[in-house]
């Protein structure tokens, strides 16, 4: 391998959970209970509506053909009637909507329609991987923006140095946040898209925890903001809100001439999500008023019994107002990476670790709701058992 592409390589971030599967296995084997908090993959169902959708799609073998990226009309519809209702943000199914295979390929994907040797991709960290991954795989040069708790787990937008604000290509954004659990205003949007319009930046934002929001908070759209539209796109995801990580079905949404950057270069990376997915989106989106709702109690209450079971065990840790993570400092200010490996070798619970995610990450750890109360109660327990 030349030096050129090796380096390109060794780039790129490990997955944070890597070896952790393997671990996992091996404990079970050894008859150990392991209490696995690490990935954001619900135990929950998705909407039967869904399932049954599914069923009913595949058996046709007309679902079966090539997707393409036009993919199935009818769930490109019920996307742009979707967000019509939730975010009052008006949209053309067919150029200003996009399916994609999870939202996950298609921010991965989206720099490699823009992204010159050398731009700048201003990341959040900890963050999401495919942000740094995807500015790296396009030639791009990733700028690292901790987050940390004196400005609210945000990106102090004001505080970017000029020289990466000029070279700036891309604004990553994810709020509600993985894996602080943070939320934003209307204003800070705003700041964000009056900066990238300034720099002739294209916003991305990540909005897979849209709805995932508790005590009557309703987390807006970039979409919603004056003018977003010029500079901004923004990704949704059926995984978190409908417990359907493994069915693998998003969409970005925004103007046309992004929307269109993206599908040109995902026609020579796949040909679509399955047809009969696509079909159960539909169906799951329909299903929206009478199932989510339920669903998000069910979170709620996953939360509120979380964090009093581990401010019990004398952890710090905020009530968040959306999001299926806690982001929990470590006590003592040891490393996150020692906490988490300790807490499967000596309880079998597994954390994400904070610096698994990015250097600053360190100093906390992410607990995944996804398990029911009466285990994340338990997973409380052990954890305060392996506090230095």
């Amino acid at each position: 391998m030349s030096p050129r592409y090796r380096d390109a390589y060794l780039d790129l971030p490990g997955y944070p959970l890597a070896g952790i599967p393997e671990k996992r296995r091996e404990l079970r084997a050894r008859g150990v209970d392991v209490i696995d908090l690490g990935a954001g993959d619900s135990d929950l169902p998705p909407p039967p509506a869904a399932v049954e959708a599914l069923r009913t799609a595949a058996a046709d073998p007309a679902y079966g053909r090539y997707p393409f990226q036009l993919g199935l009309p009818e769930f490109r519809e019920a996307v742009a009637a979707w967000m019509t209702k939730r975010f009052g943000v008006e949209l053309s199914p067919f150029s200003e909507v996009l399916p994609l295979i999870g939202s996950k390929e298609g921010i991965a994907h989206l720099p490699l329609a823009f992204m010159e040797p050398g731009d700048v991709g201003v990341i959040p960290d900890p963050g999401y991987q495919a942000y740094r991954g995807g500015t790296i795989l396009a030639g791009g040069r990733p700028h690292l923006v901790p987050l940390r708790p004196e400005h609210e787990f945000r990106i102090p937008l004001d505080e970017l140095p000029p020289e990466v604000v000029r070279r700036m290509r891309v604004l990553y954004l994810n709020y509600p946040n993985n894996p602080t659990a943070a939320s934003v205003s209307i204003e800070y949007l705003e700041s964000a898209v009056a900066l990238c319009r300034e720099a002739g930046a294209v916003l991305i934002h990540d909005h897979a925890y849209s709805e995932i929001a508790f005590d009557g908070y309703r987390p807006p759209s970039i979409l919603e903001i004056p003018g977003a539209a010029d500079v901004a796109i923004e990704f949704h995801s059926l995984s978190k809100t409908y417990n359907m990580t493994g069915w693998r079905l998003g969409w970005a949404a925004g103007n046309s001439e992004l929307i269109g950057a993206l599908s040109r270069v995902k026609s020579f990376m796949d040909t679509g999500a399955f047809l009969a997915v696509q079909a159960a989106g539909k169906a799951a989106l329909e299903s929206y008023d009478d199932w989510v709702p339920g669903n998000v109690a069910t979170f709620q209450e996953r939360r509120d019994r979380a964090v009093a079971a581990l401010r019990g065990a004398g952890f710090e840790v905020p009530l968040p107002r959306a999001t299926m993570y806690l982001w929990v400092p470590v006590p003592g200010g040891e490393s996150s990476l020692d906490f988490a490996a300790r807490a499967l070798e000596r309880e079998g619970v597994v954390v994400l670790p904070g610096g698994a995610l990015g250097p600053g990450g360190e100093g906390f750890f992410r607990v995944a709701l996804t398990l029911g109360a009466e285990r994340l109660e338990e997973a409380a327990n052990r954890l305060a058992r392996v506090v230095v």
